[in-house]
């Protein structure tokens, strides 16, 4: 079985069946010592493979101006070498399973090209501040299914149990609002596909500058979230609203969506959980997207330490806009030539279906980088404890904002030897982070206008 390890300290221990535990003051302080402001660690590792994190990119590249697709920091640096099906053993102690499972599926076609590592992640100082402010008070509400005493910044950068470490990848730093364009795709297992545009605006009332905790529990709101559907022109108006709570035990995420044959808003309970991702053809459930999203409440949450691994990391040749949607979409899987992997060290969390519930994944064991708090892999098995997909988030910094977020999600269905991959926008343009969204913006008539524009 595969050696995990927990940071040096032993607060993991002292804190592990105390689910509603704040930090102290101790530990707190090493936040911006031998951790990094939002609780990794700093120093590198004793193979020197990681290297120290030094804080990130801290300047665009000379001619990027936002809008720009994001130009490679890091275009010289080479290939360290290739995981192939032929040598997958010698490296199977940084990979997961649900990786390992893509060599003996596509034995012919499948690697990995290893680059060295760039712990590249990077955020606003404002946002580093609050997680230092916040640490010694987050709470999770009882049962663990929300937060209070928390805002901007990361809850628990020293994660007592596998819930605390969810919540952070729920409420990471992503800028306060964005709009995208974009697409996904669906390719059959020889290869066609059809994209699906989509047009999307997000507002973090959680990372505004200004937000308190008090606000946030008073309104309960972590983010909103709107999409619609853009192309092809069977499916074009279709959109959905999403408003995400901050406790939701008080209040469970709310939705709606607007059918353009139905030409009506309607309330939608059923977006979340296991329902099928939009226009997903059935390779991904609603709370598949962003890797996990929603309620945490039908599962039971471990923290089973921390690895070191091999991710997609500073993917910016996948994310580049001299590539075209062909390029990167073939059968079984992206083309591995346009994919960057390098070692990280990450959390993992293994989330195991409650008795008395139900959900399509029986068990899910999510892989969290420690610069971010992005899951950047997700294995998911079934009711029947056997391998069924694994996930895979294509990560990057994006400058301007700054951030680590994925460009591109991968979602592998095994048994069907499909994937769907959501987010392509190498034909389309940049997201923009400095949009100004507003509440209204975010109704449910707004919706409706989204449809029918």
């Amino acid at each position: 079985m595969k050696k995990l390890t927990l940071l040096a300290s032993a607060v993991a221990l002292v804190f592990s069946c105390q689910t509603l535990a704040k930090l102290p003051a101790d530990q707190v302080a090493r936040l911006g010592q031998d951790l990094t402001p939002i609780g990794a660690e700093r120093a590198g590792n004793a193979a020197g493979t990681i290297p120290e994190w030094t804080g990130g990119i801290k300047a665009a590249p000379a001619g990027y101006k936002p809008g720009d697709h994001h130009p490679n920091p890091f275009a010289d640096d080479k290939v360290l070498f290739t995981i192939t099906k032929a040598n997958v053993d010698q490296y199977r102690q940084f990979l997961s399973p649900g990786q390992i499972a893509l060599f003996d599926l596509y034995p012919e076609t499948f690697k990995m090209n290893i680059y060295p590592t760039r712990r590249s992640a990077s955020f606003p100082q404002y946002f580093y501040d609050a997680t230092k402010q916040i640490a010694s008070q987050a709470e999770l509400v009882e049962g663990g299914n929300g937060l209070r005493n928390a805002a901007i910044g990361i809850p628990f950068p020293i994660p007592a149990n596998g819930l605390e470490a969810i919540w952070n990848h729920t409420v990471r730093y992503r800028g306060v609002a964005a709009s995208r364009n974009g697409g996904q795709a669906a390719p059959t297992a020889q290869g066609a596909y059809t994209i699906i545009g989509f047009e999307e605006q997000i507002m973090f009332k959680y990372s505004h500058p200004d937000a308190t905790a008090t606000a946030l529990e008073a309104e309960n709101i972590l983010f909103r979230f709107k999409q619609s559907v853009t192309s092809p022109a069977r499916l074009a108006g279709t959109a959905l609203l999403v408003h995400e709570t901050m406790d939701q035990v008080a209040t469970p995420r709310q939705a709606w969506t607007y059918n353009t044959g139905q030409r009506r808003v309607r309330r939608a309970p059923n977006v979340a959980y296991d329902a099928p991702g939009t226009a997903s053809d059935g390779l991904r459930t609603t709370d598949d997207f962003d890797m996990f999203n929603g309620s945490p409440d039908r599962y039971n949450w471990e923290l089973k330490g921390k690895q070191e691994m091999y991710i997609a990391y500073n993917d910016y040749k996948l994310h580049s806009n001299s590539l075209k949607y062909a390029d990167i979409l073939m059968p079984g899987h992206i083309n591995p030539e346009h994919v960057r992997y390098e070692k990280h060290r990450v959390w993992v969390v293994e989330a195991t279906l409650k008795d008395g519930t139900r959900h399509v994944y029986g068990k899910r064991v999510f892989f969290i980088d420690e610069d971010s708090w992005q899951i950047h892999v997700a294995d998911l098995y079934d009711n029947r404890g056997d391998l069924y997909r694994v996930a895979v988030a294509h990560g990057l910094n994006y400058y301007e904002v700054p951030t680590h977020w994925s460009t591109l999600e991968v979602y592998h269905d095994l048994n069907s030897r499909r994937y769907i991959a959501i987010g392509l926008d190498n034909e389309d343009k940049m997201y923009d982070f400095s949009v100004t969204l507003s509440d209204n913006d975010f109704t449910p008539a707004s919706l409706r206008r989204e449809g029918t524009r």
